[in-house]
């Protein structure tokens, strides 16, 4: 049965590529993990360990092989690429170690592109809550600012508002502080922690620096496609 504070839960997960020919290849081996609301969490392994693979199924970008990914406690693998989309834009952000920004446009509207693909023009509401977003990251001065003009942890803040603006329930975030030197790194982590506290969205980060991790109220190990260590294990069980 699912707890009502469950954002994600993943139940005997499964991933393999090519499944079903001599060339299949399971990356991700029956994983049961739970994440509540208001967790901020490592997810921290070796290169190869399928880091990349899971998130990239916890976003709905990708589908399990087998076993069910219960988001908002609704399942989600038998789902058409309709509704997962649809639910992936009303429940998840998205940060990643490269900003994908669009550097034409202004900080303000790539900001807003989450809601302008979701409905079209940005209402007046859209736009005060975009531009609060940036406040709250620091950035509210460049908010007319093209995107290319900022420093690369300004420019991590953007993505970081721009994943927000969608007032998601999961948070995840990709080796977010990969490119940046220590001081902002940690500046940027920061952010990071507040927006946990203050949203209280379940926060997913995949990272490599022990320090960040160590910072994470828990810390989920992953080798080989299983979970080897999880400091929040009363929270891991199915």
């Amino acid at each position: 049965m699912s707890d009502p504070e469950d954002v994600l839960r993943l139940t005997g997960l499964r991933k393999a590529y090519n499944p079903g020919t001599p060339l299949e290849l399971e990356v991700l081996h029956g994983l049961d993990l739970r994440l509540q609301r208001g967790e901020l969490t490592a997810l921290i392994g070796p290169s190869g360990s399928g880091k990349s693979t899971l998130l990239n199924v916890i976003g709905l970008l990708d589908s399990p092989t087998d076993g069910e990914l219960y988001l908002l406690g609704r399942p989600t693998r038998d789902m058409n690429d309709e509704a997962r989309t649809r639910l992936r834009n009303e429940a998840i952000g998205f940060v990643f170690q490269f900003h994908h920004l669009i550097s034409a446009f202004s900080v303000l509207d790539n900001v807003l592109m989450p809601l302008m693909i979701r409905h079209g023009k940005p209402t007046a509401e859209d736009i005060e809550l975009a531009r609060g977003l940036l406040a709250e990251v620091g950035l509210a001065d460049f908010a007319g600012q093209k995107a290319n003009q900022l420093s690369g942890g300004q420019q991590q803040r953007v993505a970081i508002a721009r994943a927000l603006v969608t007032r998601p329930a999961l948070l995840l975030a990709d080796e977010p502080t990969g490119n940046l030197d220590t001081r902002t790194a940690e500046s940027v982590f920061e952010l990071f922690r507040r927006i946990n506290r203050e949203y209280g969205c379940a926060v997913l980060v995949v990272t490599h620096d022990p320090r960040l991790s160590s910072s994470c109220r828990r810390s989920i190990e992953l080798v080989d496609g299983r979970i080897v260590s999880d400091s929040g294990e009363a929270f891991n069980q199915p």
